[in-house]
């Protein structure tokens, strides 16, 4: 998988060169028209919710509207963000098959992956509108305008979204290897529609078929990951259901509208402030000081780095994102891989599920009845121990590092660099404490960091580039919107998922099993492994937790501890490539190519699954501190 243009350079130049030269000034108008707004919309966003944050916590007079707007400005925020990745080509696809592949097969593969994008938007545009035009009768209940206002964001950023892949096939390829691909793509979802009397009577067989085989075979093919999950949907409604193909639209409006998400692009922002204003240098010089001479030092640190900032925002995504710019410019100098610094950074994020304060760990009490604050105490120490185990296959990766170029530096150094970095390192615990203190929510918290961190920029590290901020918010939104139409898609397919009463299927058979709570434990790993690679947390809790922890607390394990290892099983799923969307957000955010990771990633997911085993066997680790 990688974001780089769809347009490969061999294929540059074979179409018609008026209709390419056409094409292409045509592209690039639309992406400056939309770039603008999406830029000024992450702006206005952090303008917003900071007034939430100053009228409620110092004036002590709530702004009730706040939320709200931040709500209607995100899913526009989202869907222009779309736009602007899919004219810059930066929706996440694999492309280690097409990339093995001859020139003239990798460019028809890469006009099928556009065909295929072309064909979701095109299917979808008419749906989006309906949803939009309904959406006219609800009134928001702050600002009492009409939620089309917010809805109509779906259709416009899918209209532009098509003429952006409509233009792209007319400059990409010949006319010959554009029609085959447009038949291709045709023809395959002529096929399924014409055989849709005969799957509607297959029941859940259709799984296997849209969202195992399809989405695989897809993915694969290098169709863009939203757009394969996207399609498989659609298919799997309009095909074996009589659900009208609007729920798509629907769920995935549900799926990009959690307020918690407006964390991403925010934390996307506030991390390239943190690199611009020279705090990331200070604070990775720091860290470089102090572990630098240990083989595999910078590694460690990303580690502990995680530890510290997981669950601020509730978002593993923004997690990473105020993470990764701080600390890969300096491990990619010292040698690092990019595949193994993404596939330790996705391996980070399975690791730290559980710590607190954590949206899972919440969302778990409230549908289960179990403690949180108990659920907050339980979850520390099990993250401890996979972050050992993680740490294992660093030191064992990085065993033959050579250090002779590294000087070991001294205590003066150590301090001074301390000092200087100082302001830096105060950043998580300053976010932390925001929270904890109830001085903002998880999701204002980050105009917090950033208000924090352009000041230190200004007044401490005399570096900011006031150039730089357009283009820093135009790639906040381009990069938010590829994570978060991906987790659109994903939200309703998950919904498909749980209409087709699979949920309630799994459940009876892990209540039947033989062995009791090691059998039940075993299988609800692994169950909920596969769960995390296409439900995100919250969907699968939900789903799944009022299900199977009454059949916990009959078999005699532990809620608690039975969260823990639910949660951390979800996790490994959800950073586990080729299914795990969060592996991809990760690919995104440190915009490393995903293909590069998947074979370093192999060793981190094995050291979790053996940290989640020692967390499973010993009950001790989660609920020995209640």
């Amino acid at each position: 998988m990688t974001s780089q243009h769809y347009h490969q350079t061999e294929m540059q130049g074979i179409a018609p060169v008026g209709v390419a030269a056409f094409a292409a000034r045509a592209e690039r108008v639309i992406g400056l028209i939309v770039e603008v707004p999406a830029a000024l919309l992450l702006f206005a966003e952090v303008v917003v919710l900071m007034m939430g944050v100053i009228w409620r916590y110092a004036l002590h007079q709530p702004l009730i509207w706040s939320d709200e707007l931040a709500g209607i400005l995100f899913l526009w925020l989202a869907m222009l963000g779309s736009v602007v990745a899919l004219q810059r080509g930066e929706h996440m696809r694999m492309t280690a098959i097409v990339g093995a592949m001859q020139p003239k097969w990798r460019a028809l593969l890469d006009l099928v992956a556009i065909a295929a994008a072309l064909a979701f938007l095109l299917l979808t545009v008419m749906p989006a509108y309906h949803f939009a035009a309904e959406e006219v009768w609800v009134t928001t209940p702050a600002l009492e305008i009409p939620n089309s206002w917010r809805a109509a964001a779906l259709p416009v950023g899918i209209f532009f979204m098509l003429l952006i892949a409509a233009l792209r096939l007319l400059q990409t390829g010949s006319w010959q290897q554009v029609m085959l691909a447009l038949l291709g793509v045709g023809a395959t979802i002529a096929v399924v529609t014409a055989l849709a009397p005969v799957l509607a009577g297959l029941g859940n067989w259709n799984l296997l078929i849209f969202f195992v085989f399809g989405v695989g075979a897809m993915v694969f093919l290098g169709v863009p990951i939203a757009f394969s999950f996207g399609l498989a949907t659609f298919g799997y409604i309009a095909c074996t259901t009589t659900t009208p193909t609007v729920v798509v639209i629907g769920r995935m409006d549900e799926g990009m509208s959690h307020i918690i998400l407006l964390a991403v692009p925010l934390f996307v922002l506030l991390g390239l402030l943190i690199e611009m204003t020279g705090m990331a240098r200070a604070m990775v010089g720091f860290l470089a000081n102090l572990l630098g001479h240990v083989k595999g030092g910078l590694s460690y640190v990303l580690i502990g780095a995680m530890y510290l900032v997981s669950g601020i925002s509730g978002s593993k995504a923004a997690d990473m994102a105020a993470v990764a710019p701080a600390l890969f410019p300096e491990m990619r100098e010292r040698g690092a891989k990019p595949g193994d610094l993404v596939a330790l950074l996705s391996a980070t994020g399975a690791q730290t599920e559980t710590i607190p304060p954590s949206i899972v760990l919440i969302t778990i009490g409230s549908v289960t009845g179990v403690s949180i604050a108990a659920l907050f105490t339980g979850g520390l120490l099990p993250a401890v121990i996979l972050g050992l185990t993680l740490a294992a296959v660093v030191w064992w990766r990085y065993r033959d590092e050579d250090l002779s170029s590294i000087r070991r530096a001294s205590w003066k150094e150590i301090v001074a660099s301390f000092v200087v970095a100082l302001p830096a390192i105060a950043l998580p615990f300053l976010i932390r404490a925001a929270v904890i203190e109830g001085v903002a929510t998880a999701t204002e918290v980050s105009t917090i960091g950033i208000a924090y961190t352009v000041l230190a920029g200004l007044l401490i590290y005399r570096r900011f580039d006031w150039k730089r901020i357009y283009p820093m918010l135009v790639d906040a939104a381009a990069l938010s919107g590829s994570i978060l139409l991906i987790i659109g898609a994903a939200t309703s397919m998950a919904w498909a998922l749980t209409q087709s009463g699979f949920s309630t299927q799994l459940a009876d058979i892990m209540r039947n099993m033989p062995g009791g709570a090691v059998s039940f434990m075993a299988v609800s790993i692994l169950a909920f492994i596969i769960l995390g690679s296409v439900l995100e947390g919250i969907p699968a809790i939900v789903l799944f937790g009022p299900l199977l922890f009454p059949i916990a607390r009959e078999v005699g394990v532990h809620e608690v501890h039975y969260s823990i290892v639910v949660i951390l099983a979800m996790g490994i799923g959800l950073f586990a490539p080729p299914f795990g969307v969060g592996y991809y957000a990760a690919c995104a955010i440190s915009r490393i190519k995903p293909d590069e990771g998947m074979k370093p990633i192999v060793g981190y997911m094995l050291a979790l699954l053996v940290g989640l085993i020692i967390v499973t066997a010993i009950p001790w680790i989660s609920i020995g501190f209640l």
